[in-house]
């Protein structure tokens, strides 16, 4: 078996040991291209998310805003219904969904617009 100082010996060289590695692997400092991976997975999401989503959301707010008497509309909950009110610069429009049923709705609750 070991003696107390077979332990302790054998201790001080693996403590010495981890000392030489960690010291050997910190030397390098600070390095730039460790940062490329992040820089090209945030243009990737640039381009893949939120360039798309910005489209798209100009895209609603010019269709919204151009909204007119006659256009056949489709509301975020599902309702078609045609214009038959819409003010310039108003944020209700009435929208009839039936004949005699009139609704107001809210111009950004629409959500396409059919032809």
């Amino acid at each position: 078996m070991y003696s107390a100082s077979d332990y302790l010996y054998r201790g001080k060289i693996m403590i010495s040991n981890a000392f030489a590695q960690s010291a050997g692997s910190s030397a390098g400092g600070f390095n730039i291209g460790s940062l490329i991976p992040f820089i090209l997975i945030f243009v990737i999401f640039y381009f893949l998310l939120i360039r798309p989503q910005q489209k798209r959301v100009k895209e609603h707010k010019n269709m919204v805003m151009n909204l007119k008497r006659g256009n056949v509309v489709v509301t975020s909950g599902g309702i078609v219904g045609k214009i038959i009110k819409a003010v310039d610069g108003s944020e209700d429009i009435t929208v009839e969904i039936s004949k005699g049923v009139n609704v107001e709705v809210a111009r950004n609750t629409i959500a396409d617009l059919r032809k």
